[in-house]
């Protein structure tokens, strides 16, 4: 798995927009890296529903999601962010 583009700034609390390229090559668009409590976190594809919440549209399990946030601060940190 690998970083496909990172776009790094301050919106909000999010620090970077990112899309991430699995071994298999497929794609996946819209990962945030977000400035959290308890420090940056991993924030999931969503969308809003008809209800006015917001769904995450790409599901991983908490190892995943671990490995995901692990290359995309890895990534972040390369570019001189902290």
């Amino acid at each position: 798995m690998k970083i496909h583009r990172m776009s790094e700034g301050s919106w909000g609390k999010v620090r970077a927009f990112f899309d991430i390229q699995t071994d298999d090559g497929f794609i996946i668009k819209g990962l945030r890296l977000v400035e959290g409590v308890n420090g940056k976190f991993l924030a999931m594809p969503s969308a809003k529903g008809q209800d006015g919440l917001f769904y995450d549209i790409v599901l991983a399990d908490k190892e995943l999601k671990e490995k995901v946030l692990e290359i995309s601060l890895k990534e972040y940190i390369k570019k001189g962010k902290k």
